[in-house]
Formats: structure tokens, C-alpha cells, sequence
């Protein structure tokens, strides 16, 4: 008897708290939490009027109702500083976009933030279904207003950079990437994401910087490396590419992009021996095994090696048939070209799929470019390349020590 005495005075003293905040906020959200205690208030209450006994599985549900969950609700509501509706509609929100009625979820969010405005996880959500939509600009409207509500969240701010950048704004997500960093340099996703941007945009120099401070934070990063040797090489900077692409294959031996990257560097540089290691290394990696192939054939053929320059160029069209067509047009290819197998009519428009990124293969392509230009080169005028190239290293080592 004292029991569900006890229980009433406090199931009554929760139902009188939720009350005050139905009153307060004057939201009839919390009027489903009132139900919920009122059915087992009255059902403690008429237990207790016709002394009925009901079974255990009954008076854990009148606790679950009327006290449980009341009080977990009333616990979030003041540590996690949300109300119970805005944590209705959310719920309600997320399981509408479970059932796939992304119209719903949205329906649920306006209402939240017609009535909070100040929701910081409404906008957050709706920018997130904005942001699954693809509607960029939308969606970075409501991430810059979650960020007004909690600028603790430095994971939005990275958001708003990545969707202005797909939704073609380049130069404002740089903008917001650069203050990031201006807060936490050592942010390597943001890193990332603003060399890349400023890639593709052609801004090199810019990402030289970008990459080279990030260094200081993430001394022993592969990609960091990997991407400097892109950048130097798109600024014709081929000596401190190769010295960022060594490092990087020092890094992970087992990424062969930045051995055929190294190869090519060497070719151009006119030392074929060095370049024939790095390709024969970067055979083992399944995207640049044609290539390899390929710059096998010109190292052959610029040593004069017709026979072996014809064999690697027939496993390079094996593998990769679209490079019959580029064979043609090469001029140092000219000795061997009665020699090269046309590939199956059926293969001639087979390409070899790639797994190489969009900056990977324009640094590779303009390697690619570079080297065309010394295909008329015979061996003589590249040893006197490498020749001149040996003394401007030792000047320069000369130069270092005094």
C-alpha cells in the first residue's frame, strides 16, 4: 500500500513538472509524455481503489509510463539542453527518411524550426536531406545557420567548403577551408580538400604552400608527398617532385604511381637506367602496369634495343589496346612500328579502367606530354642531358656546403 502511495506522489509530482513545460513553451508536443503518465497514474490509482493485484509484467509498465520515461526525457532535456519536441520531430524525421518519404521528414523539420527556430540538430538535418538531394545551395544555407547556432562544430564548416565546392564556388570554399585552418592547422581533412580545390583550379603554387605546412603536422604522410610531387611536376619543378615522389615511395613501397612518376622524371632528365628501375618497379601496380610498359619500350628503343622495345609495347597494347592508336603517332616508336601487333577489332575501344584520380592522371599526362619531347632525342644527346644535369646537381651541393 505505501508502494503505490509513494509511486502516485511521484508519478503526480513528474506530471505536474511536464505539465509546467507544456504550459511554458506552450507546445502540445508534450501532451503525448502527459498521456503516457495520466494512463498509469489511473492505473495505479483504480489498482489501489478496487485493491485489484496485478501481475508483474503490469507494474513494470505502469513504471515504464508513468515514471521511466518521463524522467529519461526530463534528463535529456536538461543535459543535452533540447526540448522534448524538437526531439519528437526528429525522431519523427528520421524515420520518415528510413521509410524513404523524404517529403515527410522534411514536413516534420520545417515544423520544428517554424516553431524553434534556434534548433541547431533541425537545420543540421534538414541541410543534411538538402545535401543528399544535391542541392547544394540550399543545403549550405542551412549548415551556415547551424554554424551560427554552435561555431564549436568544426565539422560543418568543413561541410559548407566541400558542398561549395561541388555547387562550383571554388573560390568561397577555399575562403572557408583557409579560416579552418587558420583555427587548426594540424585539420588534415581540410588540408586535403583545399590542395586539392586549389589543384584542380591550377592554383599550384597556393597548394604548394597548403601541402608544405600540413607537413609540419603529419611529417610522415604518404599523400602529402605524393600530392607535393604532383604539384612540383605541374610546375615543371621536376627535381623537387622527384625528391617528394622518392619520399613518398619510401613511405609505402606498395603504391606504384609515384615509381612511374619517377620513371618518367628520370627519362625526361635523360637517365634511362634509372628510369628502366622505376618502371620495372611500377609493373606490379595493376593501374600502371601498361604505362609501364609503354616508357619500358621508349627507354629500349632510346638504347637502341629494338627487339625488347617491341615486346614491351605488345604486353602495353595488351593491356591497354587504346595504346595502339597513341603508338602511331609517336615518332620514336618509327623503328618498330611494322613490328607492333594490332590489337582484336573487337579490343581497338576497350579501355583499361583506372583507379587513379583526376590529379593523379593529369600529373601522369603532363610527365606524359613532357617526355614526348625528348622522343626525338637519340642516345648521344641524352647522355649529354644527363651530363649537364650531374653538373648542376654537384654546383648546387657545391653551393650548400659553402
Amino acid at each position: 500500500m505505501i508502494e503505490k502511495i509513494v509511486f502516485n506522489l511521484l508519478a503526480f509530482a513528474i506530471f505536474i513538472i511536464v505539465f509546467g513545460r507544456f504550459i511554458k513553451k506552450n507546445d502540445t508536443s508534450y501532451v503525448y509524455i502527459l498521456g503516457l503518465e495520466f494512463l498509469g497514474i489511473v492505473i495505479n490509482f483504480l489498482e489501489l481503489i478496487f485493491n485489484i493485484h496485478l501481475n508483474l509484467f503490469f507494474r513494470i509498465l505502469i513504471y515504464i509510463l508513468s515514471v521511466i520515461i518521463p524522467t529519461i526525457i526530463l534528463i535529456i532535456e536538461y543535459k543535452k539542453k533540447i526540448d522534448f519536441p524538437e526531439m519528437l520531430n526528429i525522431t519523427l524525421a528520421k524515420i520518415a527518411l528510413n521509410a524513404g518519404n523524404t517529403e515527410k521528414a522534411k514536413d516534420y523539420l520545417f515544423k520544428l524550426i517554424n516553431k524553434y527556430p534556434e534548433s541547431y540538430i533541425g537545420h543540421k538535418t534538414l541541410a543534411e536531406i538538402y545535401e543528399k538531394e544535391e542541392k547544394y545551395s540550399v543545403a549550405v544555407d542551412e549548415y551556415i545557420r547551424a554554424t551560427e547556432l554552435n561555431n564549436k562544430d568544426i565539422k560543418l564548416n568543413y561541410k559548407i567548403a566541400d558542398l561549395l565546392n561541388k555547387d562550383k564556388r571554388a573560390n568561397d570554399a577555399i575562403q572557408v577551408l583557409q579560416d579552418i585552418l587558420k583555427k587548426n592547422p594540424e585539420y588534415y581533412k581540410a588540408t586535403n580538400l583545399l590542395g586539392e580545390i586549389l589543384y584542380t583550379n591550377e592554383r599550384y603554387k597556393e597548394a604548394i604552400n597548403v601541402y608544405m605546412n600540413a607537413l609540419r603536422y603529419n611529417p610522415g604522410n604518404y599523400d602529402l608527398y605524393y600530392n607535393l610531387g604532383m604539384v612540383c611536376t605541374m610546375v615543371n619543378d621536376f627535381q623537387r617532385a622527384k625528391e617528394f615522389y622518392q619520399k613518398a615511395a619510401q613511405i609505402n613501397s606498395l603504391l606504384y604511381n609515384a615509381k612511374l612518376s619517377l620513371g618518367q622524371i628520370a627519362l625526361i632528365a635523360g637517365d634511362l637506367d634509372e628510369a628502366e628501375e622505376y618502371f620495372k618497379e611500377s609493373i606490379k601496380g595493376e593501374d600502371t602496369e601498361s604505362g609501364s610498359y609503354y616508357y619500358l619500350a621508349q627507354v629500349a628503343i632510346l638504347k637502341g634495343d629494338k627487339e625488347k622495345a617491341t615486346n614491351y609495347m605488345n604486353i602495353a597494347i595488351e593491356l591497354e589496346p587504346s595504346i595502339y592508336d597513341k603508338v602511331q603517332k609517336e615518332n620514336v616508336f618509327l623503328p618498330i612500328i611494322n613490328n607492333i601487333r594490332k590489337p582484336k577489332k573487337e579490343n581497338i575501344f576497350e579501355k583499361k579502367r583506372t583507379k587513379l584520380l583526376f590529379k593523379e592522371r593529369k600529373a601522369l599526362s603532363h610527365l606524359s606530354k613532357t617526355c614526348s619531347l625528348i622522343s626525338s632525342l637519340n642516345n648521344d644527346d641524352l647522355k649529354i642531358m644527363k651530363n649537364i644535369k650531374e653538373k648542376e646537381i654537384n654546383q648546387n651541393e657545391k653551393q650548400r656546403e659553402n
